[in-house]
């Protein structure tokens, strides 16, 4: 869900391709015949899953394809797009499910392109990647397996990438002002004017003051590592491994939009997925013992780090909210869109301030302490 590199309010630079110059646009760069489109829902990219034909005796591959074209301001750095595709590559050969890019004509894994869609005459970064199988997890029922294994591929995700990815374009991911990364809660000060005057507003304010008395002076305790920043409930695919209705056992099947990719800190990584697993749950207070407990079997948490997670957490709310708020009065086509997190967003944030940070964290951290002693349900 990037909103540029940068910490000025987002101008209008997301493409708007119709289907039939996005076809076109695939059998010019990459030399593929598409037989059936559909838009895919997006932040301020554009997305399309393509289903290619093939001729006889044409090379192998994936019949379906994801047509990613990238917002005109982050198409301007491609240092920044070359590594987030390089970091996916990586991952699947890692063994994550991750998308991997179809190549170009000319057997590159993007292309700048140009879109005749609005003033100015945008360019726009092109890839195509293969689409990955699965359900969003926003769409089902998730227990506590599932809970725990968003946990854990969130911490083996940042391990791998941390310790194993090496790439010239890596410094890239130091996004100093980037809005996304939770260190910069401190910046929505900027677009607070789009919740108007209200109870909302006023917990935010609070959010922020609170980050950046308690949190930011800790910063250079945190372990610091490569986050992929998003992992939020329609970034994580799953499929159903069990036969069982009632007790279903989900894998995760795919990882999706890694835009929002930045160096930052572990903590970071779990609280990002605490907060948007909370999101759909009928009783979103209990996810993050699980979630963190399954971050843990791989990296587990410092006492500072974990004294951090409620104000982390509850910074993560605030940037969504706020963001999506900023963006809509920007963008109020995609408003629907724009707004899922704050459907139920900002009922959790409200609740997770009126019980108190105390027995929230307590909850969690007891919840996370019992898998020491178990396995996970």
């Amino acid at each position: 869900m990037s909103s540029g590199n940068d910490c000025k309010p987002q101008t209008l630079t997301k493409p708007s391709l119709g289907e039939k110059a996005a076809m076109e646009l695939v059998d010019r760069v990459f030399g593929l015949k598409v037989s059936w489109i559909r838009p895919l829902p997006s932040y301020d990219d554009q997305n399309f899953h393509v289903r290619v034909s093939r001729n006889k005796g044409a090379a192998e591959g994936a019949d379906e394809y994801v047509l990613k074209i990238t917002n005109s301001e982050d198409s301007q750095e491609p240092d920044l797009i070359e590594v987030q595709t390089q970091a996916m590559m990586f991952l699947s050969a890692e063994g994550f499910p991750s998308a991997t890019p179809y190549l170009t004509k000319d057997g590159t894994i993007m292309s700048l392109e140009s879109a005749d869609t609005g003033p100015g005459n945008k360019k726009y970064m092109v890839r195509l990647l293969t689409y990955l199988p699965g359900m969003p997890v926003a769409k089902i029922a998730t227990n506590a397996q599932i809970l725990y294994e968003v946990g854990k591929l969130a911490a083996g995700l940042d391990k791998a990438l941390s310790e194993k990815f090496h790439h010239p374009s890596v410094k890239s991911l130091h996004r100093g002002q980037f809005i996304w990364n939770l260190a910069n809660v401190p910046l929505l000060d900027q677009y607070i004017y789009a919740l108007g005057q209200n109870k909302y507003r006023e917990v935010v304010e609070q959010v922020i003051e609170q980050f950046k008395g308690k949190v930011i002076p800790k910063l250079s305790s945190f372990r610091a590592c490569i986050n992929h920043g998003d992992l939020n409930d329609h970034n994580i695919l799953v499929d159903s491994s069990s036969a069982s209705l009632e007790n279903p056992q989900y894998r995760v099947s795919g990882i999706l939009d890694f835009g929002d990719m930045s160096y930052g800190y572990y903590v970071f990584e779990v609280a990002i997925a605490i907060m948007y697993m909370m999101i759909e749950s009928p009783d979103p207070l209990s996810v993050g013992g699980h979630v963190l407990a399954g971050f843990e079997s791989v990296v587990p948490l410092t006492a500072e780090e974990r004294g951090a997670l409620f104000l982390l957490v509850s910074g993560r709310f605030s940037q969504s909210l706020v963001i999506a708020a900023h963006t809509a009065l920007l963008y109020p086509e995609n408003k629907e869109y724009l707004m899922i997190t704050a459907k139920t967003g900002w009922k959790h944030l409200m609740t997770m301030f009126e019980v108190g940070q105390e027995a929230v964290q307590k909850t969690w951290f007891e919840t996370a302490d019992a898998y020491t002693h178990r396995a996970p349900v």
